[in-house]
């Protein structure tokens, strides 16, 4: 855990102003205040910050690896964290179950625990109870990637997917690749639903073959690999993109095992910029979410439905980002 030495030595001002600060002095100025803070989150000394208003929001978590840096939900969990604790909110962490779900009701576990909102990441479509109660429920409260129409006190907050298929489409055209697939995990979850109509749109936006016939999804990556990549590169796709930077580097890594050189042969590019993609050989193109921001973006969604000013989604820009995973198209490079 971070010290008051560490915080002082990082803001290069004195142990004693970040004291103060911490306990809310009136001699330290609002904005030496919440930079005191701020930084303290992010290097992990939290215990000490002083909770001006009691108030308290629940960011639950399911089916996302968020405690350590590499993980996907690590910049999003600190996000709404830097947000919301200079800003006098306890955010407490809670693993998210099934069982949690079905012995009570959401609003009514909010009220019991005195929550006065919810954040949500990694929810699944079909496997959690609570998606249904979101439908009614009176509590101010943001899902990330996943969307609930109708209830004006539910936010989706999340990165322009259709913008980001549009870039990445964009892209592999301009190298010359006309035939692109396109590979997912099951479209059981929101966010996998949404990428998947992005792909089709975009392909036919760019005048390219927008058919079903050239995607895969599967629950299982094996599967993705065994059944759905053999498919595509059959059909003679120059280039793939995947619905994630996991199966990325899996389907890269596949077509390097099958002989197949990347980007020379085949083309790859992901979702999502996880810091795996700048390590991969070669290093993965990717479709960049801003994740701090992201969390960021949801603890000031929620602020706004805790002041009655009902959002009802929250996109941010997609970016792309070119690494060494894609190239010109073999077609073309051979005709040279």
């Amino acid at each position: 855990m971070a010290t008051l030495e560490d915080i002082a030595k990082a803001l290069g001002v004195s142990k004693g102003t970040v004291s103060k600060a911490l306990n809310g002095a009136k001699d330290v100025s609002s904005t030496m205040r919440n930079a005191v803070l701020e930084k303290a989150v992010e290097l992990g000394y939290t215990r000490s910050i002083r909770r001006e208003n009691g108030q308290k929001i629940a960011l639950f978590i399911t089916n996302m690896e968020y405690a350590r840096p590499d993980d996907f939900g690590y910049d999003l969990v600190a996000g709404v964290r830097k947000a919301a604790e200079p800003a006098g909110f306890q955010v407490d962490l809670i693993p998210l179950t099934i069982q949690m779900q079905q012995e009570t009701a959401y609003d009514s576990y909010m009220v019991q625990n005195q929550y006065c909102g919810g954040l949500f990441l990694g929810l699944s479509l079909r496997q959690d109870p609570w998606m249904k109660d979101f439908e009614s429920c009176k509590t101010p409260t943001v899902l990330y990637d996943n969307h609930v129409s109708c209830n004006p006190n539910v936010t989706y907050i999340g990165t322009n997917n259709q913008e980001g298929m549009d870039l990445a489409i964009e892209y592999l055209k301009s190298l010359g690749h006309q035939k692109i697939g396109y590979l997912s995990y099951e479209l059981h979850a929101y966010i996998y639903q949404r990428r998947y109509y992005a792909y089709l749109q975009a392909m036919l936006e760019h005048g390219l073959q927008s058919d079903p016939a050239l995607t895969g999804s599967e629950h299982h990556v094996s599967d993705c690999l065994g059944q759905h990549l053999p498919r595509l590169l059959k059909q003679g796709c120059t280039a793939i993109i995947c619905s994630h930077d996991i199966l990325a580097h899996s389907v890269m890594v596949h077509c390097q095992e099958l002989g197949l050189r990347v980007p020379e042969d085949v083309s790859i590019l992901g979702f999502d910029d996880i810091p795996l993609c700048r390590y991969a050989v070669p290093p993965l193109s990717t479709i960049r979410q801003d994740r701090e921001n992201l969390g960021r973006s949801a603890f000031h969604a929620l602020t706004s439905q805790m002041n009655q000013v009902h959002v009802s989604s929250l996109l941010l820009h997609a970016q792309l980002i070119e690494r060494s995973s894609c190239t010109i198209a073999k077609a073309i490079t051979e005709s040279l």
